[in-house]
């Protein structure tokens, strides 16, 4: 695997626009919410990092990945906000289900990105086992969350 051993949440703050004038948005899904918290709070800590104004940030919960989609396109229309981050985790199970959440939730944030000029980033952890996801959010591969953030704020400042 390409990112054993590796922290991918580093980022060299000098070459990220500053945040302090854009709007957020993150959409939480409540399923696996260890994980989803943590990914949520890496997040909020890079923006915050990066300058991003706590007042706005705004922050919508779902119950599940399913739900992300419908939750982002509300957002932007309720809030218009710069960029959304789509935070999830799908955990494989012994069904199929499995894979038809993870292609739907991929598809709809693909499809708001298509039918929208918000940026919704894909913040969706698709992993086998649950210690891949802990690894994912803060463990030993860093966490996607902050991954998200830095690219939600490349694009805010892309739109701008």
């Amino acid at each position: 695997m390409a990112t054993e051993n590796k922290n991918l949440s580093v980022y060299d703050k000098a070459t990220i626009p500053n945040a302090k004038d854009f709007r957020f948005g993150i959409v939480v899904s409540e399923w696996n919410s260890e994980i989803t918290e943590a990914l949520c709070k890496g997040a909020m800590d890079a923006l915050l990092d990066c300058g991003a104004v706590v007042e706005n940030i705004i922050r919508w919960d779902v119950p599940g990945s399913f739900e992300l989609t419908h939750g982002a396109k509300k957002m932007i229309k309720k809030h218009e906000p710069h960029a959304i981050i789509a935070i999830g985790s799908v955990i494989q199970g012994e069904t199929k289900h499995f894979d038809f959440v993870c292609n739907a939730t991929a598809e709809g944030i693909k499809d708001l990105n298509v039918l929208y000029d918000t940026a919704v980033i894909f913040c969706v952890l698709t992993d086998n086992t649950l210690q891949q996801a802990i690894d994912r959010s803060g463990g030993k591969h860093g966490n996607k969350g902050t991954e998200a953030a830095i690219a939600a704020i490349k694009m805010a400042a892309l739109g701008n």
